[in-house]
């Protein structure tokens, strides 16, 4: 096949307008000829429009987009390279392909400029590269296997994907493997990926012992640059909830839909947070060890020098999902009642908490 200039692409994406914003811009939704979303890179809200009818270039064609709030305007190339984190133009357009299912062309003789561009193993660059290869969580193993660990709270996911056969290694000295895995795009708080994270899936189902985790040493691994940054549920808004694990944070979202949260990933990395600017208050989600402690009160040290509110929530159990697991979304709906301040409850707590 011939390969396809920007231009080609872009009317092609443009024929499936609607389709391209389901996929890549989830977190909105249709009106009337336009898909209403907060910005390109998938934030909740109403200040980016894109056109769903049109003609196929010029003035108006159905794939241009406009956001109100920043003066950023483009075409769904544009969508998918700031939705996904990419950079080259290979990438977008081989991400472009995948959705609109066409073959990816072969390399030309000579032609140095298509062939693959190696990156350093675990860069932020690779982490993005991996996050473009995965797909949305939608009706995959991932889904299965939040759900099998009672999470149900499955808006506002696009930082999360799903790859079916990502490479791990038990050490550098042992033979590459392949398993299912849930891929977390890691972002500043500027919503540039800085780094991803893998949790390696059991294709094989659930089991209490390894919660549903692949039976590997280390299931869980990060990439890139994690210092500050996390993984998003959510954004914009003053007052938010941080925590370790994306499970943990997935789990108090189940009661505070609403809420915008972000995982770090550990607990070090917890009492690094960036915050972002226009916050003023911080839930704190904690886990119930040592090392949750010590996070905890860094993180509320910090918060408070940056004139941050902060309110801590703790689990009964070790941490939220154990809560949400085993006692219960009612149990941990009134654990949390009693912990948030009572305008946050009405403004983030599901009203069938």
């Amino acid at each position: 096949m011939a390969r396809l200039d920007a231009g080609e692409l872009a009317i092609r994406l443009g024929r499936h307008a609607e389709a391209v914003c389901r996929h890549y811009l989830s977190s909105g939704h249709r009106a009337g000829r336009y898909w209403q979303v907060g910005d390109v890179r998938n934030a909740p809200g109403r200040s980016m429009f894109v056109r769903l009818v049109g003609p196929e270039t010029g003035k108006g064609a159905a794939g241009k987009w406009q956001d109100s709030a920043t003066g950023e305007h483009g075409d769904l190339l544009d969508v998918i390279r700031k939705s996904c984190g990419l950079v080259d133009f290979k990438e977008i357009a081989d991400e472009a392909r995948t959705f609109l299912a066409l073959p990816h062309p072969e390399p030309e003789p000579g032609d140095r400029d298509w062939r693959p561009v190696s990156v350093p193993t675990g860069s932020p660059e690779a982490s993005r590269r991996l996050f473009a290869m995965a797909k949305p969580i939608g009706q995959t193993l991932v889904e299965t296997y939040l759900r099998n660990r009672a999470i149900t709270a499955l808006h506002e996911t696009a930082s999360m994907r799903f790859h079916p056969r990502c490479y791990y290694r038990a050490d550098e000295n042992a033979p590459t493997e392949t398993w299912p895995a849930m891929i977390a795009a890691v972002t500043d708080p500027a919503g540039t990926m800085t780094g991803a994270h893998r949790t390696w899936l059991d294709p094989d189902g659930f089991s209490e012992a390894r919660l549903g985790r692949a039976p590997i040493e280390t299931p869980r691994r990060a990439m890139g640059d994690l210092l500050g940054s996390a993984v998003r549920f959510g954004m914009g808004s003053e007052v938010a909830t941080a925590g370790e694990g994306i499970e943990t944070v997935l789990s108090v979202r189940s009661v505070l839909p609403m809420m915008p949260s972000m995982a770090a990933l550990s607990a070090a990395h917890l009492s690094a947070i960036l915050f972002p600017p226009t916050l003023r208050r911080l839930y704190i989600a904690r886990d119930n060890d040592p090392a949750g402690d010590r996070a905890m009160a860094t993180l509320v040290e910090r918060a408070s020098g940056a004139g941050i509110e902060t309110v801590v929530l703790t689990p009964r159990l070790g941490d939220f999902n154990e809560d949400l697991r085993l006692l219960g979304h009612d149990a941990l709906a009134a654990r949390l009642r009693d912990q948030v301040a009572s305008q946050d409850i009405a403004r983030f707590m599901s009203l069938a908490a």
